[in-house]
């Protein structure tokens, strides 16, 4: 006879307290971890004087960071598999932290560069696992709905880490400005692992049982349907890295000439991925997930076509708009990723992330050679070029993937 502590996890109602909790607990995991990963962008210039490198060597600092990330995801989330969601999370949040500490002190680019991707390689452990937890733990109902809450959060986090760093080192230099990041997610680690619910869906893989994790990899880099949302992460991620990334050089040269402090405040235009993160993942239930991706990628385009214009502020209307586009896009395709993976979900997420880190190392920096060549016009186009092959590929194999 089955016992009740056999029957499957139903998880936890939304508008319960366990609910609010984990969403709560996953957005200070977010804040924790995106604050770190991308706070150098927003000091990027200061990088570049300090070293004495060029802009797109600088860009490495954030590349080494999200290679670190990219290569740590699988790992992670084999630990998650056997030690559990939360406990592999909290291992991965504590060492980030540290690293993020003593990344001021970096005397020489290249150690620098190493740290960030030591520091890349522990946040790796968020993502790889956040998704597979959050499904996990909620009611499959709610899921969607979750992902885009979640997602919503790690938005706060990047805009925090940028906003912090760029007033700060403006003042003082861009170590400080680094530090005051790392400070503010040492606070958040710790918020995350008061909050975060102890897991109760959660079925460790015990040795010797189901497919082994190079099959379970396997299977799921066979799938075509989730290449195709592999896909929409390397692509879509490369172009938004390479736009945050260069905006800055370009506002602070001539005709803008706008102090590092100023220029830092463009990146409030993540709020409006706050916004459509979780307003995407609510329409997905009545309209579905393909159509609500696919609508994402005219808005990314405009986005980028209006931050053309030589006005401020009409450059600041472009970027709020892709800015939008882009992370409906990504809350629609990352929630989904877990639902089509049918043997390790865990596996399936972490390669999601891994394409996704992969287009922000390289597309992102390769952004960084358009911006030589052709100026902020090559890397509008070579964005927009992007968003177009992740939508067409999204057409050509998700169809028909909406009942899963």
């Amino acid at each position: 006879m089955t016992t009740a502590d056999q029957q499957p996890w139903p998880g936890h109602p939304k508008g319960s307290r366990a609910y609010r909790h984990l969403l709560i607990a996953l957005l200070f995991g977010g804040l924790a971890t995106f604050a770190q990963l991308y706070s150098v962008q927003a000091v990027l210039p200061g990088i570049a004087r300090d070293f004495q490198v060029s802009a797109a060597d600088a860009a490495l600092s954030v590349s080494a960071a999200t290679i670190g990330l990219a290569l740590a995801v699988i790992p992670w989330s084999a630990i998650a598999d056997r030690a559990g969601r939360k406990r592999t999370m909290t291992w991965a949040i504590s060492a980030a932290v540290v690293l993020g500490l003593l990344l001021p002190l970096a005397p020489t680019f290249p150690s620098m560069l190493a740290l960030r991707f030591l520091e890349g390689a522990a946040l790796g452990g968020i993502p790889a696992v956040a998704l597979v937890y959050l499904n996990e733990e909620v009611q499959r109902l709610h899921a969607a709905v979750a992902a885009g809450t979640y997602v919503a959060g790690t938005t706060i986090g990047g805009l925090a880490g940028r906003l912090v760093a760029g007033p700060v080192a403006e003042f003082t230099d861009w170590r400080a400005g680094v530090l005051a990041v790392s400070v503010l997610s040492a606070v958040a680690a710790v918020l995350f692992v008061r909050l975060a619910p102890a897991p109760r869906g959660f079925r460790p893989v015990v040795r010797g049982q189901g497919p082994k994790l190079a099959e379970r990899i396997l299977i799921n880099l066979r799938s075509p349907r989730l290449l195709a949302l592999y896909a929409q992460g390397f692509l879509l991620m490369g172009g938004f890295v390479a736009v945050y990334n260069y905006l800055g050089f370009r506002l602070e040269a001539p005709p803008f000439n706008l102090p590092t402090s100023l220029a830092s405040l463009l990146f409030l235009a993540y709020l409006a991925g706050t916004v459509s993160s979780r307003l995407a993942g609510g329409l997905t239930v009545r309209f579905g997930r393909l159509r609500v991706l696919l609508a994402s990628i005219p808005v990314i385009v405009a986005g980028l076509a209006i931050t053309l214009a030589d006005s401020l502020p009409v450059i600041l209307v472009g970027l709020v708009v892709f800015t939008a586009g882009f992370f409906g896009a990504h809350s629609v395709a990352s929630g989904w990723t877990p639902r089509l993976a049918t043997v390790g979900q865990s596996q399936a997420s972490g390669l999601y992330n891994l394409f996704y880190y992969a287009g922000s190392s390289l597309l992102g920096w390769a952004g960084g050679l358009f911006f030589v060549q052709l100026g902020w016009a090559g890397v509008a186009i070579f964005a927009a070029v992007l968003a177009l092959f992740a939508g067409t590929t999204a057409v050509l194999a998700l169809r028909g993937s909406e009942t899963k």
